[in-house]
């Protein structure tokens, strides 16, 4: 595991139900030092983290995005991500759809679809 590997992390599907894994993605990445933004389009704060309503107003571009949200969501976000130049999307399981990731190929983003978490070492 190591943090300083991105210099900006935008989580989309934050949420403030500690039961859901959008919550617990943002809680350990945070907990491990990683560089992480929040991102709900409800906006409002989590763990006393601001969220953003979309990748778009964060204030710096992220050299990588996690998907935890439905599959149709993650089709939009790669399109957000396209417009802003972001380079690497990493799709937990269940937010991935095979239209995003062809889109995301086609628009020359690096897709990930595993489990971030488990993957790098933080579960």
């Amino acid at each position: 595991m190591n943090p300083k590997e991105y210099s900006l992390i935008a989580v989309v599907g934050v949420s403030d139900d500690a039961s859901k894994y959008g919550h617990k993605i943002f809680r350990d990445l945070l907990n491990a030092g990683y560089p992480v933004k929040g991102v709900n389009p409800k906006g409002g704060f989590v763990l006393g983290s601001q969220l953003y309503k979309s990748v778009s107003e964060i204030e710096k571009r992220p050299d990588l995005v996690i998907t935890v949200v439905h599959p149709a969501v993650t089709e939009k976000i790669v399109e957000e991500c396209n417009k802003l130049g972001v380079k690497t999307i990493w799709m937990q399981p269940g937010s991935e759809s095979a239209q995003a990731v062809e889109k995301a190929a086609e628009y020359g983003i690096k897709t990930i679809t595993a489990c971030f978490m488990v993957v790098k070492g933080v579960w």
